[in-house]
């Protein structure tokens, strides 16, 4: 769910919004985990049986219960709600799998994701589904309630 238009429709933004998780990235991390939700897609990119569209708006929607995949859009203004909304659903015991930018000097990175979660750094950069080029960024996993995983 894109939830700033303006900033995500500047600079070219709103198409990175929309990238798809490379399968082999998810594929690797549900054969381990089995995720439940992905709260962030269209119905054509789900990765989980259940999801939530923009429409559905996953960010007012509770996570309890559930193993989840995040690939939040990444435009300002976007990602921090985002980010936001993993961590308070983290404080509820939810476990989450977030695959985000590297951005250490955001805000966000560090109000919502440095000390809250475990992160994965990926060597390289990734080539989303969608993208007619490699990710311009280095990307992460920030996983949240990492004890609560068995796999990891």
């Amino acid at each position: 769910m894109i939830v700033n238009e303006e900033l995500a429709n500047s600079k070219g933004c709103k198409q990175k919004d929309k990238w798809e998780t490379p399968s082999k990235i998810f594929d690797e991390l549900n054969e381990k985990i089995q995720f439940t939700l992905d709260p962030c897609c269209e119905i054509h990119t789900a990765k989980c049986k259940k999801f939530y569209t923009e429409q559905d708006n996953g960010l007012i929607q509770d996570w309890t219960g559930e193993i989840v995949f995040v690939n939040p859009p990444y435009s300002r203004g976007n990602i921090e709600v985002w980010m936001k909304k993993c961590y308070e659903e983290s404080l509820k015991g939810v476990v989450i799998i977030a695959l985000i930018p590297v951005s250490t000097s955001s805000k966000w990175f560090h109000n919502y994701v440095l000390g809250h979660s475990d992160l994965k750094f990926y060597k390289g950069r990734l080539r989303f589904k969608g993208a007619p080029f490699t990710a311009p960024f280095s990307s992460m996993l920030a996983i949240y309630n990492a004890s609560n995983l068995k796999c990891l």
